[in-house]
């Protein structure tokens, strides 16, 4: 599969925007988009999810962003993103919450440098999922026991990839983030 997503996830993908409504698979022609309001909120579909499915959603979308950031930031983006970057180094000293709000902050404005609307309302709509699934996975792995600043250097090299304009690199560097998390996870 394309950028290292396997079948099955994108298999389950579809399957949970069907299961929600939102697009209808058709033999022989291919999965079309139905609806635009799901038949129940994404932030309660999503709430219910395990951590490890959160992850995988977040792969889905934010290695596509990474890599159309790294394509369509602009100076002011990048302005943005560097201080989301020192936000969430900024949070290493604080308590769990806080430290997950800057960080999904700082994805939020790699995902709006991507400049795509689309991409940018799941986002927002994924982000109470995605919020509750970092606190937990923080204390299931207690990740910032040794670290407060858990993640760091993944996510300074995440801001050179996209300031340096390599699509590559940012799609790599969030996957490889996001597995090794999800690798912990699965073998916590």
């Amino acid at each position: 599969m394309h950028n290292g997503v396997g079948r099955s996830t994108v298999r389950e993908a579809l399957r949970a925007l069907a299961g929600a409504g939102l697009v209808q698979a058709r033999q022989g022609a291919g999965v079309f988009v139905v609806s635009t309001t799901p038949r129940e909120s994404w932030s309660t579909q999503l709430r219910r999810a395990a951590v490890a499915d959160v992850y995988e959603v977040r792969t889905l979308m934010e290695v596509e962003a990474a890599q159309l950031a790294a394509r369509r930031r602009t100076a002011a983006d990048l302005i943005a993103i560097d201080a989301a970057l020192a936000e969430r180094r900024a949070a290493g000293s604080g308590g769990t919450a806080a430290f997950v709000d800057a960080d999904i902050a700082l994805h939020a404005a790699v995902v709006a440098a991507a400049y795509n609307p689309v991409l940018t309302a799941l986002f927002t709509e994924f982000v109470p999922a995605l919020r509750q699934g970092l606190i937990d996975l923080v204390d299931l792995l207690d990740l910032r026991s040794g670290d407060p600043h858990h993640g760091d250097a993944g996510h300074a090299a995440l801001v050179e990839s996209i300031t340096q304009g390599d699509p590559e690199a940012a799609g790599h560097t969030v996957r490889d983030e996001l597995n090794r998390t999800l690798s912990q996870l699965r073998s916590a």
